[in-house]
């Protein structure tokens, strides 16, 4: 597992990969809410209530940062966070 700090608007996300048998299980979370790779289900995180956005196709932290959003939870929505932004301005909303 590889972990890293992030800092965003002055606040601190933690970066996450986790190697699994066919892929990277990816996330940066931060109190607010979280970015996560497609490795993890949009409709649970909207079922918890959670503020969460997905990036598809990513392997590292730096590739999420990178990527386009796909899907989000109406708590994301909620936090500005919109549809084809990128992870590093999504984060942005969730700092």
């Amino acid at each position: 597992m590889k972990t890293r700090d992030i800092v965003v608007n002055k606040k601190t996300a933690q970066g996450i990969e986790i190697p699994l048998m066919a892929a990277n299980l990816v996330m940066v979370i931060t109190p607010k809410g979280y970015l996560m790779c497609g490795y993890l289900d949009i409709k649970t995180a909207e079922k918890m209530g959670d503020c969460a956005a997905v990036i598809r196709g990513v392997k590292t932290i730096d590739a999420l940062l990178e990527g386009k959003v796909v899907e989000i939870t109406t708590a994301a929505a909620a936090a500005g966070i919109k549809l084809g932004m990128t992870g590093i301005k999504a984060l942005a909303k969730i700092s």
